[in-house]
């Protein structure tokens, strides 16, 4: 049941909702939006929905790390390049540099999914 402006009557939620789902702090003009994070978050895990069906067990809060930066082709756009290490085909190395990526960012966006974490997690 998606609330709209105000949310839903209050004789709804006691007498007929069993169960309430928050996506978040923060203010929608309507639950429909809710709605469709919820059915997009859970459909993922669906057969046939992701391309790559181990995708959403590498996704950021998968693992508890925000994800590492992607980069495209061409390998230089605007002189902006891509980091050498994902050019040199060590996949070791580029396993290496997207685990530290990926926790040098979860720390500078969102410290606290470190939290309880190990320092080292490999």
């Amino acid at each position: 049941l998606c609330g709209h402006y105000e949310g839903v009557d209050e004789r709804v939620r006691q007498h007929l909702v069993t169960d309430e789902i928050s996506i978040g702090d923060y203010v929608l003009t309507g639950g429909e939006l809710a709605a469709l994070v919820v059915v997009d978050a859970v459909a993922r895990y669906l057969p046939g929905v992701l391309g790559d069906p181990q995708g959403v067990h590498q996704d950021s809060h998968a693992t508890g790390l925000l994800e590492y930066p992607h980069y495209t082709r061409p390998a230089e756009f605007r002189s902006w390049r891509v980091p050498e290490v994902l050019l040199s085909g060590d996949h070791a190395r580029i396993a290496r540099w997207r685990q530290d990526q990926s926790l040098t960012r979860t720390r500078k966006r969102r410290p606290d999914l470190l939290d309880g974490r190990a320092q080292n997690p490999e």
